[in-house]
C-alpha cells in the first residue's frame, strides 16, 4: 500500500509561524508534524509516499529528501499552485496508482497507529473509509454521521443527531477522485466524499483517542503541552 500526506497548503491561520516555514515542518516537542506522519508509517510497512509541494515546498523536499531516513521511498507531486485536496490527488494519481492507498493530512496529529486503520478492508462497493473524531470545540457541528453498520451518511441528522468530525486520514480508492464527473484541476475532496455518500460508498470508523488539528499558533501549543510530559 501506498500513502500520500497533503502538505501543500498556505497556512494562513498559522502565520507568522508560516511566515518562512511550511506548516507540515512545525515542529510539536521539537519535531516536525509531518516526520510523526513518516514514523507512523515506517510501523506500518508502508513504504512508498507521496508527499504533495507547492507553498514553500522546497524547504521540506529539503528537509525530507528520498525518505531514505525513516526507510523510506519518498516521492513528490510539485504542484504551480495549491491544489487543494481533489486537485492534489488528482494530480498525483499517476504515482498512487490503482490500488487503495493511506491519504494523511500533514497538519493533524493522532496517537492511532496507521497499521490499525490499514488493516480494515474496503468493501467492493466502496470507494473509502474514513477516520472520524468526536467534534472539537471548533468545529462543533461536525461533518458526518456513521449508520449503525459503518456507512457514511451526511444529511441524516434527523435520525442519527450525533455527527463527527473527519480527521484527515482514510483509505481511498483512487476512483473515488478519478472517476468523480466534476473533477478539474482545483477542488476540494470533500465534494468526491459528498458524491460517493449520495451513492453510500463511503465507510467510517470513529476513533476516541488522542487528535489534533493543528490549525492555529494555539492548537500548536496545545499540542506541545499533550506531547512534552509524555516523551
Amino acid at each position: 500500500m501506498k500513502a500520500m500526506i497533503l502538505a501543500a497548503g498556505l497556512g494562513n491561520r498559522m502565520r507568522p509561524l508560516t511566515d518562512h516555514t511550511p506548516k507540515p515542518l512545525l515542529c510539536a516537542n521539537n519535531k516536525p508534524l509531518i516526520e510523526y506522519h513518516l514514523e507512523n508509517l515506517q510501523r506500518a510497512g508502508i513504504r512508498d509516499v507521496i508527499i504533495n509541494l507547492a507553498y514553500l515546498g522546497e524547504k521540506i523536499r529539503a528537509h525530507l529528501g528520498d525518505g531514505e531516513r525513516w526507510n523510506l521511498q519518498i516521492q513528490y507531486s510539485q504542484e504551480p499552485e495549491p491544489l487543494e485536496t481533489g486537485g492534489a490527488i488528482l494530480k498525483a494519481l499517476n504515482l498512487l496508482g490503482d490500488e487503495t492507498f493511506l491519504l494523511i493530512n500533514g497538519d493533524v496529529w493522532s496517537d492511532l497507529e496507521f497499521s490499525e486503520l490499514c488493516a480494515q478492508l474496503l468493501s467492493p462497493t466502496h470507494l473509502g473509509h474514513l477516520l472520524l473524531v468526536p467534534n472539537p470545540e471548533f468545529h462543533p457541528l461536525g461533518d458526518f454521521a456513521l449508520s449503525d453498520s459503518g456507512v457514511l451518511l451526511e444529511d441524516a441528522q434527523k435520525k442519527h443527531p450525533q455527527r463527527f468530525t473527519f480527521a484527515g486520514i482514510s483509505l481511498l480508492k483512487p476512483q473515488l477522485v478519478s472517476h468523480y464527473p466534476n473533477k478539474r484541476a482545483k477542488f476540494p475532496l470533500v465534494e468526491c466524499f459528498r458524491h460517493a455518500i449520495a451513492q453510500q460508498q463511503l465507510s467510517g470508523q470513529l476513533h476516541h483517542g488522542h487528535w489534533s488539528d493543528v490549525g492555529t499558533p494555539e492548537r500548536l501549543q496545545e499540542l506541545e503541552d499533550y506531547l512534552s510530559p509524555i516523551t
